[in-house]
């Protein structure tokens, strides 16, 4: 099957229409056809990829242009499609765990009197990413982006009668306008330096163009990545988000939002590989956000934001993988899409404990609930073997070959990063435990009115396949350097010599996630968890519970200083510009009232004027002579 690249996206974005036009007439077989056209999406993306299979590697990329766009005096954009090796894993990605979340979400919103508009906007969700990563240029990608964005704000405000979510909704989408204005900015250099926004003039451009102009478009390509993957310092909308409904986390952590920043930086790998600069800055983004986020997870009780930070810090390897260059691209994208599979587990783990526990998100309340929850509690297990990496579990084929990649930057840089990385994966095992112990093992702390019981078969189902993932995925992915071949013809490839051998930095990394687990133990397993937070703990937990204060730095650095600056423009305006055209107005408009006086209608007075006038002349010649 080599055309029908259109289809993956026109059957999510035709559901969403139909259930959105349709209005309650489809109520009781709305939230079917959301999962249907989903499902068909998935089998489409399947059939597509079995026939990439069956083609030569120079031939397996497919272009389909639909119609002409935008085409104007010096700008011609077509709305094309291009299907290549790495927009086929995101098209499997988005659409295969998208389907099972659609799946799960026909139990967790049963009772939901919004469920088909839900829905609706879970298809929107799908249409627009799939058009971010099929599209064959940055326009394109930005309508996507731009729908991403869309649907982000309508599915975490979904419960908009709540304060908090409606306030969690505008958060994410004024933050991200930030971020966009990276993509627009980059936009603009792009038509400016190679007159297209195309994906293969663009690359092909980027040879003639000067370190100076790709160091800014990769820059301005970082800060777009950043808002919507949610890295430093663009971070601080990932914890409200979780006000949404839980498959929504699910569906934003793992299979669409924050991996478009991802995909946008590997995507525009020829910019990056030619502008050191820029990768420097994505390289620091990631290492920090990947420390920052797990820092931020260790203090949380909420199940659902300790996660949320788990995303964050996740990202954050993704990200510094993509900054190593053509050595980490494809280890970027691994563990993109073995992430995809172990937090959407762990996310709709959380949705089936909350769904137990009346809607509880604070662990601290949970306690003892695997004898109760027996399919819950063995397939959220296993995403958290699969995150901390432990073998044979997915993340420990895709994280420690990050950890790998950042040692093999050699020197000072290699021995920072790779320390990062490894620090990381001890705080990631330790909050990861902290979640397991409180949630499953321990004293029941429930409420007394609580009846904890395991979830339907429809919410169980889809958390057993993505479990699936979380065993297998790493090791299907790494065998053979299978991904890395995969996706050679559009991000390269290349190997750096590790300072030590491999099996030291593999040993190295398990003793390490092995103490984290270790501390965690001791800390939440031999010793009672009180129901209430411990108000005595240090200034690094308090920071954490604050979310390392991103919250007050951003208050403090950009909103602050921005509303000043606001104020005071809007005083120049008023005072200043529209002060000198009204004032100039008034003297007109005085001068006027004033001149018209002259013109009074009655002839007396105008020969009286001309008598003056002659008397001024004669006058005025007598005297000059």
């Amino acid at each position: 099957m080599t055309g029908g690249v259109w289809v993956l996206i026109a059957l999510p974005a035709v559901g969403a229409v139909v259930l959105l036009l349709a209005g309650r007439r489809s109520d009781r077989w709305g939230h079917l056809l959301g999962c249907v056209t989903a499902i068909a999406s998935f089998a489409v993306a399947v059939a597509l990829f079995a026939g990439m299979l069956g083609r030569a590697t120079a031939d397996r990329a497919v272009h389909e242009t639909l119609f002409s766009w935008v085409p104007v005096a010096g700008l011609r954009v077509d709305f094309g499609l291009q299907l290549d090796q790495l927009s086929m894993c995101f098209a499997l990605l988005i659409t295969g765990v998208g389907s099972l979340i659609h799946v799960y979400s026909v139990g967790y919103m049963k009772a939901d009197p919004g469920r088909r508009r839900f829905f609706a906007y879970l298809n929107l969700f799908l249409a627009a990413m799939l058009l971010l990563v099929l599209a064959d240029n940055y326009l394109g990608l930005y309508v996507g982006w731009e729908g991403v964005g869309l649907a982000s704000y309508l599915l975490i405000g979904f419960w908009h009668h709540k304060p908090s979510a409606a306030a969690a909704a505008k958060k994410a989408f004024v933050v991200n306008r930030v971020g966009d204005m990276g993509l627009a900015i980059a936009m603009m250099i792009m038509f400016a330096s190679f007159g297209s926004l195309s994906y293969s003039d663009v690359f092909a451009g980027v040879g003639d163009a000067g370190e100076g102009v790709l160091t800014a478009l990769g820059l301005v390509l970082l800060l777009a990545a950043c808002g919507k993957s949610a890295q430093v310092p663009l971070q601080s909308w990932l914890g409200d988000a979780m006000e949404g409904p839980t498959p929504v986390s699910a569906l934003i952590h793992a299979a669409t939002m924050v991996t478009a920043g991802v995909y946008l930086i590997t995507r525009s790998n020829p910019i990056f590989d030619l502008a050191p600069g820029a990768r420097a800055g994505v390289v620091i983004v990631g290492a920090v956000t990947l420390l920052f986020g797990a820092i931020v997870g260790c203090a949380k009780d909420d199940i659902k934001k300790a996660l949320a930070a788990s995303t964050m810090s996740q990202i954050g390897y993704m990200v510094l993988a993509a900054g190593l260059g053509p050595a980490g691209y494809a280890f970027a994208i691994m563990h993109l899409l073995t992430h995809g599979f172990f937090k959407a587990g762990l996310f709709l783990g959380a949705g089936s404990v909350m769904h137990a526990m009346d809607d509880e998100v604070n662990m601290r309340r949970y306690g003892g609930l695997r004898t109760l929850l027996p399919i819950t509690f063995v397939t959220f297990g296993l995403g958290y073997l699969a995150i901390i990496g432990i073998p044979p579990f997915a993340g420990f084929f895709s994280k420690d070959k990050i950890i790998e990649v950042a040692f093999g930057a050699g020197g000072l840089e290699g021995l920072l990063l790779g320390g990062a990385a490894l620090l990381g994966a001890g705080i990631t095992a330790f909050y990861m435990t902290r979640v397991m112990l409180m949630t499953f093992y321990g004293d029941r702390r429930w409420a007394p009115d609580a009846h904890p019981h395991e979830a339907p078969r429809v919410m169980t189902w889809p958390m057993m396949l993505i479990a699936i993932g979380s065993v297998c995925s790493g090791f299907l992915l790494a065998y053979g350097g299978a991904l890395q071949d995969w996706l050679a013809p559009v991000v390269g490839e290349h190997h750096d010599e590790l300072p030590v051998p491999v099996w030291t930095i593999t040993a190295t990394t398990l003793a390490v996630v092995l103490a984290g687990v270790v501390v965690a133990y001791r800390q939440y397993a031999t010793k009672p968890v009180p129901v209430a937070a411990p108000a005595d703990v240090s200034a690094l937990t308090v920071a954490a519970r604050r979310d390392l204060y991103g919250d007050t730095v951003n208050e403090a650095v950009f909103m602050r200083p921005g509303d000043r600056l606001t104020r005071t423009l809007v005083t120049v305006d008023d005072r200043g510009v529209d002060g000198a055209v009204t004032g100039l107005g008034a003297v007109v408009a005085g001068l006027s009232t004033r001149t018209r006086k002259l013109q009074n209608g009655f002839v007396r007075t105008y020969a009286m004027y001309m008598f003056v006038g002659a008397a001024a002349v004669v006058v005025t010649l007598a005297l000059v002579r």
